[in-house]
């Protein structure tokens, strides 16, 4: 069985972490093959709306596998949280946004996949952690970093050196999730928010993502040179002429990516 689901929705793609009978815990294979479906994903410029979401009812992922985690060196735990690492910046450097549907629990190695997509939303039955200090360790996939860009460094500080975990209702509260949707509603309201996403320009889209992500890392000024370039280079694009003259013909414009 595939630990990744791919599935096409016309312009949207959805990929499933497929563990369910481990609360899709992440150990290397699924990381691998979700590593290997972004990439194809980013190749196709026919995407533009990507969801990431996990198999079954009760979780987005558990986290990393701990039975696979108990058995790795220093160094192996190193490459493991490389990994980790490369999938996370496929999330966040992919030319479309991703919006992750956090079905059920999303702890350590999920919580931190959720913090490399976009847009996060919630079910009302999900639960966010960092709980990995019960384990005598650290978040690994970028958790110490994401968390704190989202919610402040004090908070991310209590959560990561309590594991405490939330749910969703306190992580909206705080800023950790962007919405929260009744459970059996979650996957059907994250696709409408992809499929008006994917009816808008798709360059300024990827513009708005790339600006948004490398403002992040850096000064107010520098984040403003940034989007003022952005901003620049999308004029003579077929898709900017067309927004405009559509405009100016109060008719829906077709954008194409050009």
């Amino acid at each position: 069985m595939s630990l990744i689901a791919l599935q096409r929705d016309s312009a949207i793609a959805i990929v499933t972490l497929n563990r369910p009978e481990k609360l899709n815990a992440l150990n290397e294979p699924l990381l691998r093959e979700l590593l290997e479906a972004l990439a194809q994903l980013d190749r196709d410029p026919s995407v533009r709306a990507g969801i990431l979401t996990g198999a079954g009812s009760k979780a987005f992922a558990a986290g990393a596998d701990i039975a696979a985690m108990a058995e790795m060196t220093a160094p192996e735990a190193k490459q493991f949280a490389e990994l980790g690492h490369r999938v996370g910046a496929a999330l966040a450097q992919a030319h479309m946004p991703f919006l992750a549907a956090v079905n059920g629990v999303a702890l350590g190695g999920g919580c931190e996949l959720a913090m490399c997509c976009d847009i996060i939303y919630a079910s009302d039955k999900a639960q966010l952690g960092q709980p990995e200090v019960t384990l005598g360790l650290i978040p690994g996939f970028g958790g110490t970093q994401r968390l704190a860009r989202r919610v402040g460094a004090g908070r991310a500080s209590e959560l990561c050196m309590t594991g405490q975990v939330l749910a969703a209702e306190e992580a909206l509260r705080i800023g950790w999730v962007d919405a929260v949707f009744p459970h059996d509603e979650l996957l059907e309201r994250t696709r409408q928010v992809a499929e008006t996403i994917a009816q808008r320009a798709p360059l300024a889209v990827s513009a708005i993502k790339r600006a948004i992500g490398r403002g992040q890392d850096t000064s107010l000024a520098a984040g403003l040179e940034i989007e003022a370039a952005s901003f620049a280079s999308l004029f003579g694009t077929q898709d900017q002429q067309e927004g405009v003259r559509a405009f100016l013909e109060k008719r829906s414009p077709s954008f194409r990516g050009k």
